[in-house]
Formats: structure tokens, C-alpha cells, sequence
């Protein structure tokens, strides 16, 4: 303890004051057990008596070694640890020789240190895991603390390896703390060896008017005299594609700390740009063709003539005179409706109908999905909620793309002030489908049957035409 105590008074180095220190408190256990079996050795039994001797043997062996193996290793005046020898490298050393003089002192100690360590293994499966990928970083040492590396994802240069992780500082000044398990199985870049100058490369575009080699001049004029660019090894530029704007040229310089690598980056090509700027080489803009083509105001009268052909193509309106039938498509536009779109939903209030001008719709029954009917052009659905105001008896889906005009209450009573004979084809016709929708619900074998004259009369006294 003595020769410990003066060793400390004399080292500089810390991590040897350090272990040194932890020595001194395993020499104060050997004593303590020492001084508990000089006292009190004779009322013990015997196997605890043999049991604290091999632990205060263990102690004693352990002080030594852990001093022995520090203070031999590492330099005394010099506050730094051995490359070739880390932290955790040591103190690996030091726990395998623990270990080993275990084994002679007590076979007991040994047996409950092999139970102990089954324990502690699966308890600490992934700590364990982290201290032997550590142990296996220092001892193949693919960096070393001060250098600059790429681990997976993360860059930085390497701050401190302990038992348990590698840490990284980042550009941006943050710690990267990544586990030791991790980096032994992710790719390792060092860019710090095996010498410290690491390449860079930026890519310029120059004008098919400027010479090639005329402009690799000018590139090499603009690195040589930037910062971080170091004169050995030489600068080069080469000529890389004939893109569709401008001949695509590669610079690759040195630098001697990759730290440093976006502020040589920006230098290189602050340089060349005024190198260009002097020797009358041009960096081409992006070159795009622009086609133009006239914009026509769409008429819509041609669309307001379209829709009245096709209205004049379904009986219901062929009979009407042509000034109305052009009021109706002026002010009922056409709809397009996608294949499997709801034209309208069952059980939903409605005041229009719909006129199918192309395509096709299905109308079904809710909630079964069942298909009552199909309408094709020149069809029509939703009169009974135009006529009487009740809701939608049905929904209908466009079966393809369809096109459709929507006719409003207001609008048809105009119709039918006109030409009563179409609310009365309207009103047979609506007849006739509400039987076959009322048949299809109620799943029965008879055909509801309605009065025509009746429902008629009900659709006169709703549009107020009676």
C-alpha cells in the first residue's frame, strides 16, 4: 500500500491514479478480512473461515494485479493511455488474470463465479454483447480516437470507445452514441486512413463553346488556389459526359482533414466560378423548350346544341317544341358520372329527375344490391320524387361512364305547363316502375297494381297544375 500511495504521488497520468486508487480499496478488504479472522477466527465454522480466506486471498491477488498491469503499461509522466493498449483493453487483461488466479485459490469460489456468470450472462446478454464487440474494436483498432469515420448512417470523428459504446462527435457538433454491438456489424469507413489526406470530387457544367482543355485549366488555376486544398497530392479534372445543357466536368482535390469537407467543397467551387468569370467560360442555364399553343375560350353554345340533339333523341322531349328544348339544356348542363359511381341513393330526398343522354345506369334495391333494372339512352329515373316529392325510391349506380341531365321541379312544371301529354306518359311510366321496385322489396309473386288515373291526379296536385 505504501509503494501504491507513492506511485500515486508521482504519476501524472490519471487513468494510472485512478486504478491505482482501486487497488488501495481491494488492500483495505484484505486487511479488513484479515483482521475479522484474527479476532473472530475461532468462533466461526470452518467452511466460513476457508470461504473468507480465499475471498481475502482474491482481493490481495486482485489489488496486485490490477496495479501491476496499469502501472507497467501505461506511461507514468505522460497523461495519455498506449494506442495499442486502450482503457478496455487493460482492463480485459486485468479481469482474465482475476479469473485466473480464482481458479487456484478456491475451487467453492470458482464454482459459485461459473454459477454466478451463467446468471449474469443471460441477465446482461446485451451488455455483455456490447463489451466484446468493444474488446474486438480495440483489438483489430478499424479507428482510433481523433479520426474521422463513417459508421452505417453516422459520421463524425471518434470522441471515446468505452465498454459499452463508440462515440462519435458529428458536423454539427452533436454526440453520436452508438452501442459497440451495432458498429461491429455495420460497414466502417475511415477517413483517416490509412493516411490522413482524403479525395473530394465536385462536378461542374462548362459551355460546348469552351475547349476542354482550356476549361480543365481554368479548373485547375481555381483549386490550387483554394483553402483546405492541399498542393500533394496534385489536383485533377476530368472530362465526365456531354449532358443535354453543357459538357460535364469532375474536379478531384485533397484534403488533409475530412472535417472540413463542405467548407472545401464550397471554396473549390467559389474559385471556379470566378476562375470561369476571367477566362470567359460560360456555365450553361438549364435549357428547356417551350412549346405555346393558343388558348380558345371554349364556346358554349356548341355544347348547348350538342345537348338539345340528344335531348330531341328521347321521346320524352322530341315532342316539345325546339325553343323549350333549348331552354332545357341552356339550363340543365350534362354530367358525367364514373362506372360504379351513385347517381342517387335510396331513401334520399330528391326534387329532379335524370335524363340518360349515353351509357347506361342499374338501378337496385337497398340494402340487397339487388338489380331491378337497367335504362339505357334516352331513359330516364327519379320522376317519383320529381313528381310527388317522396324520397328516392331506389339508388342508381352508372354502369360505365354515363352521361345525364338533371331536370328540376321548377324546370318541368314549365314542361308540363306546355305539354300536359308528358306528365301524363311520365306519370304511366313511373306507374309501371314503382310496381316492379314495391315487387322487388316485398320479394312477392303479384304485381302491385295502381290505379293510373289516381296517381296521376297526386302528381297534377303536388306541381300545383290541377
Amino acid at each position: 500500500m505504501a509503494v501504491m500511495l507513492g506511485l500515486m504521488s508521482l504519476t501524472v497520468n490519471r487513468l494510472v491514479k485512478r486504478k491505482l486508487r482501486l487497488s488501495i480499496i481491494l488492500l483495505v478488504g484484505f486487511m479488513a478480512g484479515d483482521l475479522v479472522l484474527a479476532l473472530y477466527g475461532g468462533h466461526l465454522s470452518h467452511d466460513t473461515a476457508v470461504e473468507l480466506t480465499a475471498f481475502e486471498k482474491l482481493a490481495l491477488a486482485a489489488a496486485m494485479i490490477n496495479a501491476l498491469v496499469f502501472v507497467l503499461v501505461n506511461p507514468l509522466r505522460v497523461d495519455r493511455v498506449p494506442e495499442r493498449f486502450p482503457t478496455i483493453l487493460q482492463d480485459a487483461v486485468v479481469i482474465g488474470l482475476v479469473l485466473l488466479t480464482a481458479t487456484f485459490l478456491s475451487s467453492q469460489l470458482v464454482t459459485t463465479s461459473a454459477v454466478s456468470a451463467v446468471v449474469l450472462g443471460f441477465a446482461l446478454q446485451d451488455t455483455l454483447g456490447n463489451a466484446f464487440a468493444g474488446l474486438a474494436i480495440q483489438s483489430e483498432k478499424p479507428f482510433s480516437v481523433g479520426q474521422w469515420v463513417r459508421v452505417g448512417d453516422f459520421e463524425g470523428r471518434v470522441a471515446e470507445v468505452t465498454w459499452r459504446a463508440t462515440k462519435l462527435r458529428t458536423k454539427t457538433g452533436n454526440f453520436a452514441v452508438l452501442p459497440n454491438n451495432v458498429v461491429s456489424k455495420e460497414s466502417i469507413i475511415n477517413y483517416s486512413e490509412p493516411a490522413a489526406p482524403t479525395r473530394l470530387q465536385i462536378e461542374v457544367g462548362a459551355s460546348y463553346l469552351s475547349a476542354p482543355n482550356d476549361v480543365k485549366a481554368a479548373m485547375i488555376e481555381a483549386i490550387r488556389n483554394s483553402r483546405h486544398v492541399l498542393p500533394a497530392p496534385a489536383p485533377d479534372v476530368l472530362l465526365v459526359n456531354f449532358d443535354s445543357s453543357a459538357i460535364t466536368y469532375r474536379a478531384r482535390f485533397w484534403i488533409d482533414d475530412f472535417e472540413q469537407d463542405d467548407r472545401a467543397r464550397d471554396a473549390v467551387r467559389t474559385a471556379i466560378y470566378y476562375s470561369f468569370q476571367r477566362h470567359g467560360i460560360e456555365i450553361p442555364w438549364p435549357i428547356q423548350v417551350q412549346y405555346e399553343k393558343p388558348w380558345v375560350d371554349p364556346d358554349p353554345s356548341i355544347r348547348i346544341d350538342a345537348e338539345d340533339r340528344l335531348l330531341a333523341s328521347v321521346d320524352l322531349f322530341s315532342v316539345i317544341d325546339a325553343e323549350l328544348r333549348h331552354e332545357i339544356a341552356e339550363s340543365s348542363p350534362m354530367e358525367v358520372y364514373g362506372n360504379g359511381e351513385t347517381i342517387v341513393r335510396q331513401g334520399e330526398a330528391g326534387e329532379s329527375m335524370f335524363v340518360v343522354l349515353s351509357g347506361g345506369v342499374s338501378v337496385v334495391i337497398e340494402p340487397s344490391r339487388e338489380e331491378v333494372a337497367r335504362i339505357q339512352p334516352g331513359g330516364y329515373f327519379g320522376e317519383m320524387s320529381l313528381l310527388t316529392g317522396e324520397p328516392r325510391s331506389a339508388t342508381v349506380v352508372a354502369a360505365g361512364d354515363v352521361t345525364v341531365v338533371e331536370i328540376g321541379a321548377d324546370l318541368f312544371r314549365r314542361i308540363a305547363a306546355v305539354h300536359p301529354g308528358a306528365i301524363e306518359k311520365i306519370g304511366t311510366a313511373a306507374m309501371v316502375r314503382r310496381a316492379g321496385l314495391e315487387q322487388a322489396k316485398s320479394a312477392a309473386t303479384e304485381v302491385v297494381t295502381l290505379e293510373a288515373r289516381t296517381l296521376i291526379a297526386r302528381m297534377k296536385k303536388f306541381l300545383g297544375l290541377a
